[in-house]
């Protein structure tokens, strides 16, 4: 199997899911808990991607400079500054430390 038909594959896996999910009853996300759940999901899956990509390095874990990056990033998003200004800022330390170490 290429690799092409395997992002066919789970693209066409994707849309399913996502129809899937606009047939669920609105009933069924009633329930409290099920609703904090679906709401609180989305970020859980956020972040475990940040965590992967900026610790993961193949089956390892790795500290380098994504890591300050990430944490100047949250620290500015913390204080409501503007996104582009927090991306820049992040990508700015990544740089400055790897330049200099």
């Amino acid at each position: 199997m290429s690799a092409w038909n395997i992002v066919l594959l789970a693209s066409i896996i994707c849309v399913g899911l996502k129809v899937a999910g606009y047939l669920i009853p609105a009933k069924a996300f009633e329930h409290p808990t099920i609703a904090r759940i679906a709401n609180l999901l989305t970020v859980a899956l956020l972040a475990a991607l940040i965590a992967v990509q900026t610790l993961g390095a193949g089956q390892s874990v790795q500290l380098d400079a994504r890591v300050p990056a990430v944490a100047v990033a949250a620290v500015l998003y913390a204080l409501r500054v503007p996104f582009v200004v927090v991306v820049i800022a992040a990508a700015a330390v990544a740089a400055l430390l790897r330049a200099v170490f």
